[in-house]
């Protein structure tokens, strides 16, 4: 299961920031009887209509149980895939509602509507302590446009408004922010709460010595982040075909790879300001190229030959990160080593994933920022070996980079 591990509880939150009103703030009276609007991020993989992953479903079930079990009227509100606000069979949440009915032991009512007449008579006709789940939002055209017309109607389908969608939680959407400012209360579900609690802590008062781990194809999309990052941590770690752009800012030879040349002085000034805090890879996985994996060998960073690309970190680099990562005592990752669909340039990710697993086991806090670092780490059925698996990787780049997420700040704030 993603999060918190058995027996481990999320960090305290830091003292001088303003928490986010939770659904545990509410009272027996406020939920019992009383339809609780919940919108959930059930944006899962499908193959037809059968679901490959249902991390998200699961992950909001805390939520969802301490709702039926406290005798509410359960709403759920959820988008999936892009249908580009129109009706779309292929991206309809009822195989979801159908996953859903199989983990749950309440009633779960699928209704194939969200702003009508047939949706908000469903949300009075289910009886407490029971779900039901209403077709996707972005089959409507005002979704993610957030227009308060709909943000209004949306408004009439609960009595009290609980956001526990982090993946969706930057985007200023109609179910996700525009209703905040419509229902109140309006507070965040248990997985959200969990949520910015483990990242709002790393970034806040992390335990030390803190190091960070980033990886992934571009260091444009990852800038702001080390910027954020590089002044709290002890320690970063780069991998990924980023780490290229700052071979090139270094004048080392990088072949085929991956680079964006746009971003090579960036590169050069991050150096400049990391100092001995940032660390590259001391070895690459080479090949002539993707097809070609079976031709793949390690090579010295200073010796990546002009017509081969880095695919991996090096078997060297693997082992000097998981060193360093047994040292911590705080360890966020965000982004994999290398291309690890493509085996053998999986084995950087996963040596991370496991040196991880290990820290945790020693007493670290390690969290993971979703996206593709989840899913290597789910590949190794490690999720329960982390402090915190994020379900939102957008979302948990944007918090990182210090960013406003919308569908938080909408919600009620407790001084």
């Amino acid at each position: 299961m993603l999060g918190v591990s058995a027996g481990r509880e999320p960090p305290a939150e830091p003292s001088d920031v303003a928490r986010t009103a939770s659904v545990r703030d509410l009272s027996p009276a406020e939920l019992r009887g009383r339809r609780a609007l919940v919108r959930v991020d059930f944006n899962v993989p499908l193959e037809g209509n059968r679901i490959t992953d249902d991390t998200r479903i699961r992950a909001a079930l805390p939520t969802i149980r301490l709702l039926t079990d406290a005798g509410a009227r359960v709403v759920l509100l959820s988008h999936l895939g892009r249908p580009k606000g129109k009706p779309d069979a292929r991206f309809s949440l009822d195989p979801v509602a159908r996953r859903l009915g199989e983990l749950l032991p309440v009633p779960v009512r699928f209704v194939e509507t969200v702003d009508s007449d047939d949706a908000v008579r469903s949300t009075h006709e289910i009886p407490p302590g029971s779900v039901v789940l209403l077709e996707n939002t972005r089959f409507l055209p005002g979704e993610e446009a957030n227009d308060p017309r709909l943000a209004r109607e949306l408004a009439k389908l609960g009595d009290l408004f609980i956001n526990d969608a982090f993946g969706a939680a930057h985007r200023a959407h109609a179910s996700t922010e525009g209703i905040a400012h419509v229902l109140r209360p309006a507070v965040a579900g248990l997985l959200l709460e969990k949520e910015l609690a483990y990242l709002g802590q790393a970034l806040a008062e992390p335990r030390r010595p803190f190091i960070a781990i980033l990886g992934g194809a571009k260091i444009s999309g990852k800038i702001d982040v080390i910027a954020q990052l590089l002044p709290r941590v002890d320690g970063m770690l780069i991998g990924g075909a980023m780490a290229c752009t700052f071979y090139r800012a270094m004048g080392l030879e990088v072949g085929r790879s991956l680079v964006e040349p746009e971003r090579v002085f960036m590169a050069k000034d991050l150096l400049a300001q990391a100092g001995a805090r940032l660390t590259l890879p001391h070895d690459a996985m080479v090949a002539p190229s993707l097809q070609a994996a079976q031709q793949a060998h390690p090579v010295a960073r200073s010796a990546i030959p002009a017509n081969e690309a880095m695919y991996d970190i090096g078997p060297r680099t693997a082992e000097s990160y998981g060193r360093a990562i047994a040292t911590a005592r705080t360890i966020l990752w965000n982004g994999p080593m290398g291309v690890f669909e493509t085996p053998p340039f999986d084995a950087g990710t996963r040596a991370i994933a496991r040196a991880m697993a290990a820290a945790t086991g020693d007493g670290a806090v390690t969290i993971v920022g979703g996206g593709d670092s989840a899913a290597a780490v789910a590949q190794e059925a490690l999720e329960s070996a982390m402090s915190h698996v994020s379900t939102g990787g957008g979302a948990s780049l944007e918090f990182l980079e210090g960013k406003t997420l919308p569908g938080v700040a909408a919600l009620d704030q407790v001084a």
